[in-house]
């Protein structure tokens, strides 16, 4: 319970912080904190499910909430445009006009049934990144996977390392805390192994994690369909979806390597862009954006927060992201997390 009244603590904090933000924009107070522009990261875009255990609601939004940013975005006066085209806009001077561009990371089917018609709506560009293992079904989708398995069973048993332990996940609460708990054992343990135990935990209840990534992801032919709208673009985002800090750097170049030659197989060119995995400072270092600036990456983004100014052209392998977030979907909390206010007081340090 502690734990559940800590999360929605946070969660009141910072719709608050949002809230006190779009005030100050509507204001016009902090104009010169929103920057150049931001680049937006959405996940799933899909119709709302109603579930009481809902672990992974903030990588979702509804394809209604999507119309609603982007219409408010433009009414805040900026233009959508391409990920690639953002360090050439970052090398001009004299537009006062902030940017927008949208991503959407892993590749999921919802984006080109839901978010397509949508961004052809607004005539907005967006790339989807593509994990080569989520595409080809050679790896499958922990958190998804484990989501499932916690929303099914009242008990679980899971090695966190000293042996068999039991569970218990009766309550809506205590699934929170255990789905918490693994996560927290698979980032600060070997992520691989962690992964297969999730598998192996899952099919031992009946649940099929390759099933679950055939239904979500999109397969080759699918990314081709969405690759052939001209506001579509696909980027790269490794083959195994690890968090690339805790690998060597040729598993990290091979990571990106393969994932780049993948997407070219798909498209018939290079991408030019890469997503790190998760993307937090934990995930991601400095270290490997050189390495994506060694594989020939223009870019690349993280998940940290922040929006895009004229220093971000010293570091174009490690631009900041604003998560487009399933667990405040409102038009006034994007227009205050856009107006980039919230960093003054919590600076991106990248």
């Amino acid at each position: 319970m502690a734990a559940s009244i800590k999360g929605l603590a946070k969660q009141i904090a910072i719709a608050g912080g949002l809230e006190t933000a779009n005030l100050l924009r509507a204001a016009g107070v902090m104009r010169g904190a929103r920057g150049l522009g931001a680049i937006c990261t959405l996940h799933h875009v899909r119709p709302r499910e109603e579930t009481a255990f809902a672990p992974n609601a903030h990588l979702e939004i509804t394809p209604v909430f999507l119309d609603l940013v982007l219409d408010r975005l433009m009414s805040d006066g900026y233009r959508f445009v391409a990920l690639h085209e953002i360090p050439a806009l970052l090398s001009q001077t004299g537009s006062s006009q902030p940017f927008a561009a949208f991503t959407l990371d892993d590749g999921y089917r919802n984006n080109l049934v839901y978010a397509l018609p949508i961004f052809e709506k607004y005539d907005a560009p967006f790339t989807v990144f593509v994990a080569k293992g989520l595409a080809e079904r050679t790896h499958t989708i922990w958190w998804e996977t484990l989501a499932a398995l916690l929303r099914r069973e009242e008990r679980l048993g899971f090695d966190f390392g000293s042996g068999h332990e039991m569970l218990d996940i009766t309550t809506t609460e205590a699934k929170g805390r255990a789905f918490a708990r693994i996560a927290s054992h698979l980032h600060r343990h070997d992520e691989r192994a962690a992964v297969a135990a999730i598998d192996l935990m899952a099919r031992k209840h009946e649940i099929d994690p390759d099933e679950i990534v055939d239904d979500l992801v999109m397969t080759p032919a699918e990314f081709n369909l969405l690759e052939a709208s001209p506001l579509a673009s696909l980027g790269a985002h490794t083959i195994s979806h690890r968090a690339i800090s805790r690998l060597s750097d040729q598993e990290v170049r091979d990571e990106m390597e393969v994932s780049r030659d993948y997407v070219a197989a798909i498209t018939g060119h290079r991408p030019g862009s890469f997503a790190y995995p998760y993307g937090t400072r934990e995930a991601v270092t400095q270290r490997q954006a050189q390495i994506a600036r060694e594989v020939g990456f223009d870019l690349a983004v993280t998940t940290q927060a922040g929006v895009v100014t004229k220093r971000s052209l010293n570091n174009m392998t490690y631009l900041p992201r604003l998560s487009i977030n399933g667990l405040y979907q409102k038009v006034r909390y994007v227009s205050g997390l856009a107006s980039g206010i919230p960093f003054r007081f919590a600076p991106n340090r990248s």
